[in-house]
């Protein structure tokens, strides 16, 4: 009679290409214990047996298959899935499927809008349509304190309102002061949302108008340069016959909040023109 091999975990692990944290988690969900136990050292044995338990196990995982799934087949005896089980897997897996393709969709939707906005001329007349917007209106210290505002209070309560910001994003923000203020900024901030809201103490939903004529033009570097860049366009402006036609708006595509380096940080300052 031939002696029944056995093999620690370690070894058990190396040939079964898994590492030993793996094997302790499914002894501990019950899925693979140990042929053996030595009561005095406390190591495990594993049987030959166990690799295609162990194998059943993996493969039922690639497929989809929870550790729970797989432990309830497993005590039943079953070796393989019922039509039931596929066919519920199937359906799940078709629903995540198209989750995905949605999101590949946005995420194309959204890198196409941000490679046109790195590549686009330094100026540019672009119409903005008609939006929904989730806005909050406040007079700031300074305008390094506006990102400080929508982490801490216009974000968590736009969250908090469940609103939902159609891809690839768009907010801008407005100042309504008559004159520059280096403190006491009263300044606007608007975020493109799908639907209106209910307004709440912080934030204010409103339709914010088309603009059929815009100037765009696009500023790179930090938000105390923004002079350099209104002296510019509104130099543009009066060689090309253009005048202003509303309160402009501060468009934020690359900040504090994904560049160190504000040499970096891209802004579109849209005036509205006619």
């Amino acid at each position: 009679m031939s002696k029944k091999t056995k093999l620690k975990i370690g070894e058990f692990s190396k040939m079964m290409q898994v590492t030993v944290k793996t094997l302790r988690h499914y002894e501990q969900k019950g899925l693979l214990l140990p042929d053996e136990v030595d009561e005095w050292t406390g190591y495990r044995y594993y049987s030959i047996v166990q690799m295609q338990r162990l194998n059943t196990i993996r493969g039922l995982q690639r497929q989809g298959f929870t550790l729970e799934e797989i432990k309830e087949l497993l005590e039943d005896g079953a070796q393989m899935p019922s039509i039931e089980l596929l066919t519920q897997k199937i359906e799940d897996t078709e629903r995540q499927l198209q989750l995905l393709m949605e999101r590949r969709s946005q995420l194309l939707k959204w890198m196409d809008s941000h490679k046109r906005i790195k590549s686009m001329e330094k100026f540019s007349i672009q119409s903005l349509p008609e939006i929904i917007v989730a806005s909050h209106r406040e007079i700031i210290s300074d305008y390094s304190a506006l990102g400080i505002l929508c982490v801490n209070k216009i974000g968590p309560e736009m969250q908090r309102l469940c609103c939902q910001c159609p891809p690839p994003g768009y907010c801008f923000t407005i100042e309504h002061g008559k004159e520059y203020r280096t403190t006491g900024i009263d300044i606007e901030y608007c975020e493109q949302v799908e639907e209106m809201g209910l307004d709440s103490n912080i934030i204010q939903f409103k339709r914010m108008p088309a603009v059929p004529k815009a100037l765009c033009m696009r500023h790179v570097g930090p938000y105390e340069r923004f002079y350099e860049s209104y002296a510019e366009a509104f130099g543009y402006m009066e060689k090309q016959g253009y005048k202003m036609a509303g309160d402009p708006r501060t468009c934020y595509i690359d900040g504090v909040w994904n560049r160190d380096d504000p040499e970096q940080w891209l802004s579109i300052i849209q005036i509205p023109i006619e």
